[in-house]
C-alpha cells in the first residue's frame, strides 16, 4: 500500500500536464481550454455498415493467447473520471445602464450574461468526495457541478487551486463514488504506454491512448517548474482536468495543455 501523502506530493510535483504535442502550423494557444457548453442537437443514427469479411473473421486469440485489450482496466478507471460544468455570471458593460431612465424604459435588457463551459475531472478520494481538475477549468466560476459516469449531477464545492501547476481541488457529496489511486509519476519513463480519459468537446467520456513522449517539460508557457509530462495521446478542448493513467489504471497526470 502506497503512502498517500507521498503519492499526492509526487503527483502534484511531477505529473500534472499530460499535454499533447500534435503537429500544427505554428504554436497555438497552449491551454486545453474547457470547451463551451454545446447547444442541444438531435442525435445522429447512421445506418450500420456491414463488416468486411476479413474484419469479421479476426481471431479472438493468436497461438492460444487472447488479443490484448484495455477494456478490463478501463472498466475500473472510467467511473472515476467526471465531467465538470461551470457557470460564470459576467456583467454586460453598457454605458446606457448608468442612466436610470434607460433602465426604467428597458428593464428587460439583461445586465449580465451567463458563460458556461465544460471540462473534466478525476475523483481521487471517493470517501471524501475529492475531485481533481484544472485551475483554468473552474477559474472565476460562480457555480460548479460535476456529472458522474453513471449520469448523476452533483453540485461541487471549491476547496483550493494552484495557478502555476494549473490544478484545482473541488468536493462533491461522497455517495457511492469510485476513485482512482494515485500513481508514482517519478517512476515513469519515455515510451511507457498511457491512456487519457476526459470529456472532449462535451461529447461524453472518451478514451485515447499513446506513450509518454517526454518528461519534465518546462517550455509550456504555463509553469517553469518542469512538472509536465508530454504524451502523444490525443487531447482536445474539454479534456482539461481529465485523467492520464498508466497501464495499471493509476493516475499519473492531469490533462492540461495542447501544443
Amino acid at each position: 500500500m502506497r503512502p498517500a501523502a507521498t503519492l499526492l506530493a509526487l503527483t502534484c510535483a511531477a505529473a500534472f500536464g499530460g499535454f499533447a504535442a500534435t503537429a500544427v502550423d505554428g504554436l497555438l494557444d497552449n491551454r486545453a481550454e474547457a470547451t463551451p457548453a454545446p447547444a442541444p442537437v438531435a442525435p445522429l443514427a447512421p445506418a450500420p455498415l456491414p463488416l468486411p469479411a476479413a474484419a469479421a473473421a479476426l481471431p479472438a486469440a493468436i497461438d492460444g493467447q487472447a488479443l490484448p485489450s484495455l477494456a478490463p482496466m478501463l472498466k475500473q478507471v472510467m467511473p472515476a473520471v467526471v465531467s465538470v460544468h461551470t457557470k460564470q455570471r459576467v456583467k454586460v458593460r453598457n454605458p446606457f445602464f448608468d442612466d436610470p431612465m434607460f433602465r426604467r424604459l428597458f428593464p428587460q435588457v439583461p445586465q449580465e450574461r451567463i458563460n458556461e463551459s465544460l471540462g473534466s475531472g478525476v475523483i481521487i478520494d471517493a470517501a471524501r468526495g475529492y475531485v481533481l481538475t484544472n485551475h483554468h477549468v473552474i477559474e472565476g466560476a460562480d457555480d460548479v457541478s460535476v456529472t458522474l459516469a453513471d449520469g448523476r449531477t452533483l453540485k461541487a464545492e471549491f476547496l483550493g487551486s494552484d495557478r502555476d501547476t494549473d490544478v484545482a481541488l473541488i468536493r462533491i457529496p461522497a455517495e457511492n463514488l469510485a476513485g482512482l489511486p494515485l500513481g508514482d509519476s517519478g517512476r515513469l519513463q519515455v515510451g511507457d504506454y498511457v491512456v487519457a480519459i476526459g470529456n472532449p468537446f462535451g461529447v461524453g467520456q472518451t478514451v485515447t491512448n499513446g506513450i509518454i513522449s517526454a518528461l519534465n517539460r518546462t517550455e509550456t508557457g504555463i509553469s517553469d517548474s518542469g512538472s509536465f509530462i508530454q504524451t502523444d495521446a490525443a487531447i482536445n478542448p474539454g479534456n482539461s482536468g481529465g485523467a492520464l493513467v498508466d497501464m495499471d489504471g493509476d493516475l499519473i497526470g492531469i490533462n492540461t495543455a495542447i501544443f
